[in-house]
This record gives C-alpha cells, structure tokens and sequence, in this order.
C-alpha cells in the first residue's frame, strides 16, 4: 500500500469513528498512533537514498523494523485492550513490558525525526529522573521506580503514551485538521487570500496588509504557524517585495500573522482542545475567551505594518490594478458557509465539536458542487483524504511523547510538588512568576510544538498561577499563547524560518523582525490575567473598559518600538513615553489606567505642538 493510500485511511478511519462514535480509549489512541508512526518512518527515512546504492539497503533495514514494530506495538494493544487495562501497571504481563520499552523507543525516534531534538531530550530526561528518584535533592526526590512498573504505566495505562495529549489528537484534533484539509482542497484558501487582496491592496503598504488579514482568514481553518506561512506566503510574499517591502520583512511579517492562526477561533491549534480536556470545559467557552484577545493580536500586528511601511514611505497598489473584491465574493462566497455552519452548531446548537466538524466536513461537500471550480471531484476528495492524514503526524508524535512527560510526573508525584517550587521561586510574585513562566514557555517553544509546549506547561506551572489566585482559564490560556508567540521568538522561530524561505531572506533577521512585529502582542496575557474581562469573562462594562485599554496599550507600543506617530517618526522622548504608558496599561486600576492613559497623551501633546511649532516655521520661511 503506498504511502497516500495509507495516509487517505488514516483519514477515513477517523472520519468513520467521529460519525459512529469513537472506540474505547486504548483503542482509539493506538489506532490513531499506529498509523502515525508507520507513515512517519516511511515519509522521514533515516538516511536520504538518492544516489547513494547502499544507503537504500539501510534505510529499508532500520525503517522496516521500526515500520513492523510499530504496527505490531499497536495493534497488540488495540486487539488486548481489555485484558491491559484490567491488569493495568500493577500487574504487567512480561510481554507488554517488553513491548511498552519498545513502543516508547519508536515513539521518541519517530518524535525526533518529525519534529526535532528538543522534545525528545526532554523525555528522556524525565524517563532518567523516573529511575534516579533516590539520588534527587529536596523536593525533586522520589523512590524511584524500576523498568517494569515504568514501561508499564507508559503503555498501558491512560497515564502514558495514550495519555490526554493522544486521546485528544486522536479525536478533537484529528476530526479538524480532515476538516481544514477539506476546505483547503476546496479553494477555501484561494479565495481568503484573493479576496483579502483584492479588498486591502490599495491601502498603504496594501499588501502587507493582506498577508495579515489573509492569515487571520487561514487560521481560522488551520492550527499550523508553519503550514500558515507556506499556504498564505507563497502569494503574499512575493507580493509585498513587489511592492518595495525588504525580503526579511515580508517573511516576518507572514510569519507574525501566521503564527496568530492557532489562537483565532474556530479552528485553532491543537493545544486549544487539550486545554478543552484539561481544563473539563466546553470548546465553545475555549473559542469566546480566545476570541478578543486573537482580534487584538491581529490589531496589534496591523498597527506595527502600518507605522513601518508609513516610514518607508510605501504606497498601496492602484484600484485598476486589483480585481474585484465583491467580484471574488460572488465566486467564492458558498465556501464561508461550512465555517458559518460550524460556527452554529458549536455555539448555538452546541453540537460537540467532533460532530460539528463532520457536519463542517458534509457541507463543504455539499456546497463545493455550487461551483465547477471548487467541485470536490474524486482527484480533490483523494487529495482532501491524504493531506489530512500526513498533516496528523507531527501533532500525533509530538502528544504521544507529551505522554511520556507528563506520565512520569505522575508517576513520581513531583507534579504535586511543582506548584510550591515555583511559587518559591517567584518569591510568592504574581508578576514574577509570569515573567518566569513566559520565559519558560518561549524557551520551550523554541524547540517544541505549541501543544507539547501547552500540555508540558499545564501540569507544571499552570497550578502554581492558579495557587496564586489566577484564573483557571485565564493561566490555561497564558501558557497556551506564549507557546504560540515562541514560533517567532529567536534565535529558534520556527515560523519565521518558513517566511525566511519563501522570501530569500537571512532566517535571523526574519526571525528578529518576525518577533519585532508580534512584540505588541505580548501584553496581552499579562493584561488577562489581572482582568479576565479580556477572556470575555465579567461583565459587558469590563468587557469594553478592557478592551479599550489593551487596545490603546497596543497600538502605544507599536509605535514605541516602531519609533513613528502619525504623520512622521517620533523623537525618542515620545517613543519612551508611549511605551512607558503601554506597560503601565497592563494592570486595571483607576491609578495605573490614568497613568497608562496620561503619559501616552504627554506623548501625543508633544507630537502635536512640535508638528504644530514646525508647520508655523514653514510658514514664516516660505512668506
């Protein structure tokens, strides 16, 4: 069987089990792991074989093992599922402690060839630390555990492999990205981009402008920094250097907005339904306190676009040179109504999301056949059913060995004690233990997927913040949006790596500029958390005060680090003073709001009696 066909079953085996109903827990994980590390050592060989003839025999070799035993490492689970979870880690048959070592060797290999050495590092450190408990100082210490009990919680528990992070990607996160799949293959895509382009090129730096708001529109249908950048930066980018945009901006600035696409609702990243697990609330409630705090982020990015091609002096593109927006709307319109729908039945019907989705799934469909162009004929649906499957592997890897994680802390109970070490470490500080936790999660980020950065995070910091009178929510969401910011943090950005590509530029700059353009955003989660309102959590008069202040907070900073006021660049006394008053904005209070609010307008008075003073002078020299 080839390598899409098994990727197309993938797909289709969960879209039978999200309409039918899914199978028990070990079953549904194992099937779904199965055939995420068979299609992994298939599509990422161990050694690249072209032009080298002995390469091949040793790929097949090593590959082929790693292929066999993970099929039958699985299968072996899923067809005894009863019998391990009745004997469960106290009572291990020896052959499901051999295949639990096993299974947890592929699963870090098959991590590490998908997305990196970071993660699996991290696992094995804690799969040391499981047998080194007694040698650990303070409260790092534990008894220690043998191979046994160690291999056996890691397999065939639901503490392990098949642990939160894999139940959730073999269920919520599967479902979606077969539904984003589905509607990129619809043109969906094509048409966001098209019709941002058509309707915001002729603004000033028009097409900057576009990658934002056309990423914005993908990441409502994918959870993917990177696979954002690739599907949105291959018409934005050139674009924007057509336009006199340097190379490395317009790879940062798709990277900025592209990362953003795992915090705009519906659709977001994988880490948001874990959170909906974790956290035991309703994916709705997760997609509302997403909601302004995505729109802001987006606001936040447009300003610092904006401020920067106002300083290069860069125009929009003419009219006449751009398509019809409404003419692109009447072509394309039907492919909103999927994202309409879905939208329905998760917050008015409240259908759970996995219905909702093959729902999604029916109608974009049903409504791709209104239009030749976007018909879902055979070679669409083939295409639909095969990038659904291969796009589930880095999720699907990188949740498994999650598992290995957070199972040893379990395991060992210093999940427990984590909380009273990191309030130690913050000195009983709320803000310092956020500037901690911040730091880690970037640091994380650099080398981790956003969802292993959520789910790692989550056992180990989130109740400590919540200890401290944090918002559940308002800390699940923390930890989950630095975890995204990470994408385009240096000196590893991910994401701006992607853009770097596209554009031809140095990955470092791109990455620096990438960050430079998102910098404005990472107020936001210090500003929920001391005023959940921003998580639309209170009432409507905090909802709106908040949301005012973070606005103002943001665009103050923008043009802090942009170094621009409207109408020309500011001195360095009003960049100081608007940056100033953005921070103090992040706390709510009467004290620091006035404070916030009147150095900013110190910054604007001087702005305007200085425009004001030199336009006098012009005056007088030209009379």
């Amino acid at each position: 069987m080839s390598v899409g066909a098994i990727a197309a079953t993938f797909s289709l085996f969960h879209l039978w089990t999200s309409y039918v109903g899914t199978l028990p827990t070990l079953q549904q994980a194992y099937v779904h792991l199965g055939f995420a590390l068979v299609l992994i050592f298939l599509t990422k060989p161990l050694v690249k074989t072209e032009g080298r003839p002995g390469a091949a025999w040793l790929r097949w070799t090593v590959d082929g093992t790693l292929i066999a035993a993970s099929a039958f490492v699985s299968a072996y689970a899923v067809v005894n599922f009863l019998e391990l979870s009745q004997r469960g880690a106290g009572n291990p048959s020896e052959l499901s402690i051999w295949l639990g070592v096993v299974a947890v060797l592929i699963v870090i290999e098959a991590t590490r060839r998908m997305v990196g050495l970071a993660l699996p590092i991290l696992a094995t450190v804690f799969l040391v630390y499981a047998f080194v408990g007694p040698y650990m100082p303070g409260p790092l210490g534990h008894r220690g555990y043998d191979l046994e009990r160690v291999a056996a919680t890691l397999y065939v528990t639901t503490s392990g492999l098949a642990g939160t992070p894999l139940q959730v990607s073999a269920t919520y996160v599967a479902i979606f990205i077969i539904f984003a799949a589905f509607l990129d293959a619809s043109g969906a895509g094509k048409f966001f981009i098209e019709w941002s382009y058509a309707g915001l090129g002729w603004l000033r730096g028009g097409p900057a402008k576009v990658a934002v708001v056309g990423s914005a529109l993908m990441g409502t249908i994918s959870g993917s920094a990177v696979a954002n950048v690739v599907a949105t930066g291959t018409f934005t980018i050139p674009v924007m250097k057509r336009a006199g945009l340097k190379p490395a901006f317009a790879g940062g600035v798709e990277a900025a907005a592209s990362s953003g696409g795992q915090i705009m609702p519906p659709v977001m990243g994988a880490a948001a339904f874990i959170m909906v697990e974790i956290l035991g609330a309703p994916y709705t409630t997760i997609m509302a306190a997403a909601l302004l705090p995505a729109v802001l982020y987006f606001v936040a990015i447009l300003a610092m676009v904006d401020f920067e091609v106002a300083k290069q002096g860069i125009k929009g593109l003419p009219r006449s040179a751009l398509p019809s927006a409404w003419g692109i709307f009447k072509q394309g319109w039907h492919l909103l109504a999927p994202l309409a729908l879905l939208i329905y039945l998760l917050v008015v019907i409240e259908y759970t999301p996995i219905t909702s989705a093959v729902y999604g799934i029916a109608a974009i469909f049903a409504v791709s056949f209104l239009r030749g162009a976007t018909r879902m004929n055979p070679q669409r649906l083939w295409t639909a059913l095969q990038s659904g499957g291969t796009a589930m592997l880095e999720v699907a890897a990188a949740c498994a060995t999650a598992g290995i994680v957070i199972g040893i802390l379990m395991l060992t109970g210093l999940a427990t004690r984590l909380s009273t070490i990191m309030i130690g470490l913050a000195g009983g500080s709320l803000f310092l233990l956020m500037v901690i936790t911040m730091v880690i999660s970037l640091i994380l980020g650099m080398g981790l997927p956003t969802s292993a950065v959520y789910v790692v995070l989550a056992t180990l910091v989130v109740p400590a913040m919540v200890e401290m009178g944090v918002d559940p929510l308002g800390a699940h969401m923390f930890v989950f949006y630095f975890g995204v910011l990470a994408n385009v943090t240096p000196p590893v950005a991910i994401a701006a790596y992607a853009g770097a590509g596209l554009a031809g530029s140095n990955p470092t700059e791109t990455g620096v500029i990438a960050f430079k353009i998102a910098l404005a955003g990472f107020l936001l989660p210090f500003v929920w958390v001391y005023n959940p309102a921003l998580l639309l959590q209170g009432d409507v008069l905090d909802i709106v005060l908040v949301t005012f202040s973070a606005l103002v907070g943001i665009v103050a900073l923008a043009s802090a680090v942009q170094g621009y006021l409207p109408g020309g660049r500011s001195r360095w006394y009003q960049r100081l003073l608007m940056g100033a008053g953005a921070l103090a904005l992040i706390k709510p209070g009467l004290v620091t709001d006035l404070l916030g609010f009147g150095l900013i307008g110190i910054a604007l008075l001087s702005w305007y009696v200085g425009r004001r003073a030199a336009g006098v002078e012009a005056t007088e020299r030209s009379t």
